[in-house]
């Protein structure tokens, strides 16, 4: 986390842990896949260095729908609401490696492409105060991915599902951030434990971000990034 806060922003590192895990999981059959965030039974608190203070922190919820034709429903909690977001599934332009590695007892393959986008970072004074844009940046991301064939196909974590196997791992940017499967469980599913998303506001996603660009301004909160 600490490598995503500008450099001389010491007091912020002080207040923020340098890693944090997370639990997903991801059921699926022959044409339908959930990934989903595993909420925790208590809400995980930090130490901010002094005068008795601490930072609590909370995933939201999280649910990403997909179905073999290419339909996606992302499901996503904002300020305590639920929005569903109706997409479709993109290819990523996957380069292939040679190396191999187990990972959860399957031999893995690499994939790894790199993803470049367009940010703008908006500035806010405060509530009320006009909002300083700068000029927008340019941002490469790394991606790279080990997937098995011993697996269904077009199978991932997030959006990373358009490979000839099922994605059991994925780095961003050398560690920046990692999502690697620990086990994987072969069983039939359980009643409810894959469905569509159907539960809160539809939205798309240009909505969705407007949204959360509305709430930042009102919030006056500062450094917000914005992708395009």
């Amino acid at each position: 986390m600490h490598r995503n806060i500008p450099a001389g922003r010491e007091a912020m590192k002080a207040m923020i842990p340098e890693f944090r895990t997370t639990k997903q999981q991801l059921f699926f059959n022959d044409s339908e896949s959930l990934y989903k965030t595993v909420i925790e039974d208590e809400e995980e608190q930090f130490p901010t260095g002094g005068g008795g203070m601490r930072m609590t922190f909370r995933m939201p919820s999280t649910e990403l729908y997909m179905q073999s034709t290419g339909k996606i429903v992302s499901r996503q909690e904002f300020m305590g609401k639920y929005y569903l977001i109706g997409d479709s599934v993109q290819m990523s332009p996957w380069k292939f490696g040679d190396q191999v590695k187990t990972i959860a007892g399957y031999e893995c393959r690499m994939a790894y492409f790199t993803r470049t986008d367009t940010v703008q970072a908006m500035v806010m004074g405060g509530p009320g105060a006009p909002e300083a844009k700068r000029e927008p940046q340019v941002r490469t991301t790394e991606i790279t991915a080990w997937y098995t064939d011993k697996i269904r196909p077009f199978l991932g974590p997030e959006r990373y599902n358009t490979l000839p196997g099922a994605v059991l791992a994925i780095d961003i940017n050398n560690g920046e951030r990692v999502i690697v499967a620990k086990t994987v469980e072969l069983r039939e599913l359980k009643k409810n434990e894959l469905k569509e998303p159907t539960s809160g506001t539809k939205v798309t996603q240009t909505e969705f971000r407007k949204l959360m660009e509305e709430q930042m301004k009102q919030m006056g909160g500062r450094g917000m990034m914005i992708r395009n």
